[in-house]
């Protein structure tokens, strides 16, 4: 299978969101079985249909600093708040390298959207979406604030439960020092399954306990959560195709970015 290419770039995807990913690939995710994460990790069903090897985590650097600068020009172009990192890798696999790009980015962002009075025009903040595999330096903390990001813990109530107890102790460790937002992935649990009643318990108590970014779980037939009954789907369209998906409450939202009111977190 091909590697992911260690050349960093910016990409749009389908919900109108712009990435720049450090990393590419999830070793750490991978373990959890050959889908990924909850037996269905889009960016790994998309790297295998397009031949790339995602159990194996590629470090991404721009190329030079012509390259940077494009990149930063293209950045302060972009109609969004933010751009996102941790979209196709775990930026928690290599939080020192992914520290380091945020810091070249805000820095060529700064020098060229200063106006005449110094103010920072259509400053964007960066969206790290986390599952904290390694937890990020104590050294790096005081720089978040500087460098304006927001982290996204990602949870759900199925994770195992020192999982999930380690994620939550890393989202609340870091409230001090950037905007720290939970980001669970919900499901519509079956509560005539055993399994799914208990998981039914464990996201209530999330809910009721946290202020979350409630996101959508889109699934396939051949999902095991599906096949043994613990969660319940729908069909619905999302992006103008057929998904199946499976969520909580049912005004979450589930459509482009840019209509979207928390966006990632950064409005809450």
């Amino acid at each position: 299978m091909k590697t992911f290419s260690s050349i960093i770039s910016l990409n749009e995807n389908s919900r109108g969101v712009f990435t720049i990913d450090t990393t590419m690939g999830c070793a750490s995710g991978m373990k959890e079985g050959k889908n990924g994460c909850y037996d269905e990790c889009y960016s790994a069903k998309s790297a295998r249909l397009y031949g790339y090897d995602f159990s194996q985590t590629v470090v991404r650097d721009f190329e030079s600093k012509k390259q940077l600068q494009q990149i930063v020009n293209e950045i302060s172009k972009v109609d969004m708040p933010f751009i996102r990192i941790g979209s196709s890798g775990d930026p928690s696999e290599a939080w020192e390298h992914t520290i380091n790009i945020c810091r070249k980015i805000q820095s060529g962002l700064r020098n060229i959207q200063i106006d005449i009075f110094g103010h920072i025009k259509n400053d964007k903040q960066i969206v790290i979406i986390t599952k904290h595999w390694e937890c990020i330096p104590d050294h790096l903390l005081h720089e978040l604030n500087k460098l304006n990001i927001c982290i996204n813990t990602s949870i759900s109530a199925i994770d195992k439960l020192d999982t999930l107890k380690h994620r939550i102790k890393q989202y609340e460790r870091l409230k001090p020092y950037c905007k720290s937002i939970l980001r669970i992935v919900s499901f519509d649990f079956n509560e005539d399954n055993d399994q799914g009643k208990e998981f039914k318990a464990i996201q209530d108590e999330l809910f009721l306990r946290y202020p979350v970014l409630d996101t959508v779980f889109r699934s396939s037939k051949s999902n095991k959560l599906v096949k043994n009954g613990i969660i319940k789907v729908h069909k619905t369209k999302f992006l103008g195709k057929n998904a199946l998906i499976s969520k909580a409450n049912k005004k979450t939202y589930f459509g482009k970015c840019a209509t979207c009111l928390e966006m990632c977190g950064v409005n809450m």
